[in-house]
């Protein structure tokens, strides 16, 4: 390639240029009701790509994740664990258990476009009056996300919390991953949590999409476990129709051979052959061409075996430990075989590529100063996803919020307040901002 095209996708998608340009969700609200990393991501995607999301939270204490992990994860009397989710949102503290609480929900509801929770099935609509079925009624246009662990009716549904572990369990993933012959395991992070935000996010862009053609709002119901189900991939197909299940391949892939991760000087690498030209270029690498002729790795089958695959390993797990990292990428790329480094979070924060696609986030936030997170996925050309500025403080906009959205006036506010209904942050760690914070960065 003469390089043309990659001068003019980087000029295209110019990361620069970014607050330049429109967002592609501009003019949608989204009213987030919803705690931890399920629902919070669904409306962070959102936000990420031009949506305006206004978190609630109970006053005092807010969301569990500002609160989660040891006193290692924390940062500026707030645990890390909350960032990654509540990018570019405003922060209201609202008491829903009371019910002039839920009077100012429903308020926000009327004029947001969609909704988006992750209590037990059924706990808003029973417990708060501010269900779908109620909420509709004051916006008939309502999109209504509801993120649960196993859905909002089914038998295994009633009554039943979930976390990630169990979402990965019932899933099946849980399953098919870990060593041959030991003892399965989670994976691990929250993949349970932020695909099915993603999924659910999908689908709050489809309904969005139907209300267009329509002018008809509609409930869409998430099931954690169900998301992961879907990625699962050839799982449940092999089980239905061999009535075998699919076997745990530890790091092992189970259609290549030699593939995995294998421990080099400075590390670990991933490294696959899935082509016969890619074996090729592996012997190359290796400096054992004469294996080409050797029935054991003649054929793609024969190479699958596991005895003749446990022999492939050897080989490259041996030449790898004697190079480093970047050394094993380089020759990787000159022999044209599939590999590359396992990163860390530390190669992240320092990775030239990461950071030139935003994929790797710097910006400068008032209240929390320079921030580094992990940025928009999807990057879209015309319309390009951003963050603009952290998470806060519990209660940080309420008056831009109430003032601005819902016309109350600052009597009223303070009567609010007076009463309990709505507030801020209490000289908590997790909900307080930063110690020396002298007020900068709230908007009126």
């Amino acid at each position: 390639m003469t390089g043309a095209y990659f001068k003019w996708a980087a000029r295209l998608f110019d990361p620069a240029r970014i607050h330049e340009k429109p967002e592609a969700l501009q003019g949608i609200r989204v009213l987030d009701l919803s705690v931890i990393i399920f629902g919070p991501a669904t409306a962070d995607f959102l936000g990420e790509l031009g949506a305006e999301v206004i978190k609630v939270e109970m006053p005092g204490q807010g969301d569990v994740t500002r609160i989660l992990g040891s006193a290692a994860f924390f940062w500026k009397n707030v645990s890390v664990a909350f960032f990654s989710q509540n990018h570019s949102k405003y922060h209201v503290g609202i008491d829903m258990h009371k019910p002039d609480g839920q009077a100012l929900i429903r308020k926000l509801a009327a004029r947001s476009d969609i909704v988006i929770e992750n209590f037990k099935a059924g706990t808003l609509e029973e417990k708060f009056g501010i269900g779908y079925r109620q909420l509709s009624e004051v916006n008939p246009r309502l999109i209504y996300v509801a993120n649960t662990g196993f859905g909002q009716w089914g038998p295994f549904s009633r009554g039943r919390a979930s976390y990630d572990g169990l979402a990965q369990a019932v899933s099946g993933l849980t399953a098919i991953t870990g060593t041959p012959g030991e003892h399965p395991t989670k994976i691990g992070n929250y993949l349970g949590d932020w695909f099915g935000a993603c999924m659910s996010a999908l689908g709050a862009l489809a309904a969005l999409r139907w209300r267009d053609r329509t002018g008809e709002g509609q409930f869409v119901e998430m099931a954690q476990c169900e998301g992961l189900l879907r990625a699962m991939d050839w799982t449940w197909l092999y089980a239905g129709l061999t009535k075998r299940d699919r076997p745990r391949t530890g790091n092992r892939d189970p259609v290549f051979a030699p593939s995995g991760v294998y421990r080099c000087r400075d590390g670990y690498v991933a490294l696959v052959a899935g082509s016969d030209a890619e074996f090729r270029g592996l012997l190359r690498m290796l400096g054992k061409t004469s294996l080409a002729g050797d029935p054991r790795f003649v054929s793609f089958e024969s190479r699958r075996n596991p005895d003749n695959a446990d022999s492939l390993d050897a080989l490259v797990r041996a030449w790898c430990e004697k190079r480093t990292r970047s050394e094993i990428a380089k020759a990787a790329r000159r022999f044209r075989v599939s590999a590359a480094p396992v990163l860390t979070g530390k190669d992240h924060y320092e990775s030239r590529h990461l950071r030139a696609r935003r994929s790797v986030w710097e910006h400068e936030d008032p209240v929390y100063g320079t921030m580094v997170e992990y940025g928009p996925a999807p990057k879209l050309s015309a319309t390009p996803a951003r963050i603009k500025w952290a998470g806060k403080p519990v209660g940080f906009h309420n008056e831009f919020v109430f003032k601005k959205l819902l016309g109350l006036s600052d009597e009223e506010i303070r009567a609010l307040e007076a009463q309990g209904v709505i507030g801020k942050w209490a000289d908590k760690m997790g909900a307080k901002p930063p110690d020396g914070w002298s007020g900068e960065g709230v908007l009126r």
